[in-house]
């Protein structure tokens, strides 16, 4: 992938994933269009879609605190939602939930307020229960402002063989160059199928930067033809998607890494980002994938 030609006469099209609300608990006191209800995420993703988006990336919040949740009634209600107005979008639901470790005081050794720690079967219930086209797996551990989101080889595994056993597809989620080699490795080793499908992810405290050698740096990592999304957080959203294009990658936007239009002007919602990003995409000469596209680019089932 490294060496894939990087010019105009590239007619591939270019998969657009929406990324509709996150887990970031305090985006929807700072831009109330961040969803919150299993009803507004619905609606957003829709919206989404509408505006372009092939795929939308899917977390779940608590209803009446707005606080991240792993509740699988309101995947299920999310997910039907989504399915009785379109049947088409392709759904990556996250499993990146039940990862988060904050160090107790004065004991390091007991969980401190903050800690999700869950077990593999408890992250991915919701994936073997509603079997969407794709689910997320952050392919690592690292420090995430001041917690620790903990993804150990062995439980990773674990996830890897529940999302074969449904069926879905795992997005392999790399915020730096280690993950993807253990991506790799996992990868040669046929615990994931390969050459996978990765979301090369930029700008996150303290993963790689958001700049152009980084995604450069990590793209050249990749399996051979492995398809790939990248995305930068807060104010690098938009110069990483059109970084990403030119890289020969696909984008992703959304509420959950940046709430922001442009300067100083939130964004009324998931469309206008993603109607912005396929602006960027045509200004550089290409198309948006449709979702029968993206699809096919990704392997999988047509709707």
């Amino acid at each position: 992938m490294a060496e894939m030609a990087m010019n105009s006469s590239d007619d591939r099209p270019v998969m657009i994933c929406c990324a509709v609300t996150g887990s970031a608990a305090d985006t929807p006191r700072k831009n109330p269009a961040v969803p919150v209800s299993p009803e507004a995420i619905a609606n957003s993703a829709l919206e989404a879609a509408e505006a372009g988006a092939a795929i939308v990336h899917i977390h779940v919040r608590d209803p009446k605190t707005a606080a991240p949740s792993m509740e699988q009634g309101l995947y299920e209600e999310v997910v039907s939602r989504i399915r009785q107005r379109n049947a088409d979008v392709v759904l990556n639901l996250t499993t990146g939930a039940g990862a988060r470790f904050v160090p107790g005081e004065p004991e390091p050794r007991t969980a401190g307020p903050g800690t999700t720690l869950a077990t593999p079967e408890v992250r991915t219930r919701h994936i073997l229960a509603l079997r969407p086209e794709i689910c997320s797996l952050d392919m690592g551990s690292m420090n995430m402002g001041n917690q620790v989101f903990v993804n150990t080889p062995s439980h990773l595994e674990a996830m890897a063989r529940a999302a074969a056993e449904a069926g879905v597809v795992p997005e392999l989620e790399v915020f730096e160059a280690g993950h993807v080699r253990l991506a790799v490795d996992m990868i040669r080793r046929g615990v994931l199928r390969g050459p996978g499908v990765f979301q090369i992810c930029l700008g996150v405290s303290w993963g790689q930067p958001a700049t152009t050698g980084a995604m450069a740096y990590m793209r050249s990592l990749l399996p051979e033809g492995a398809p790939w999304f990248a995305f930068g957080i807060s104010a690098h959203q938009f110069p990483m998607a059109a970084q990403a294009v030119l890289l020969g990658g696909n984008v992703r936007v959304g509420l959950e890494d940046n709430i922001y239009l442009e300067r100083g002007k939130l964004a009324p919602g998931n469309g206008a980002l993603v109607e912005k990003a396929s602006a960027i995409i045509r200004l550089l000469g290409r198309r948006v994938a449709t979702t029968a596209e993206a699809r096919t680019m990704l392997g999988l089932p047509g709707r």
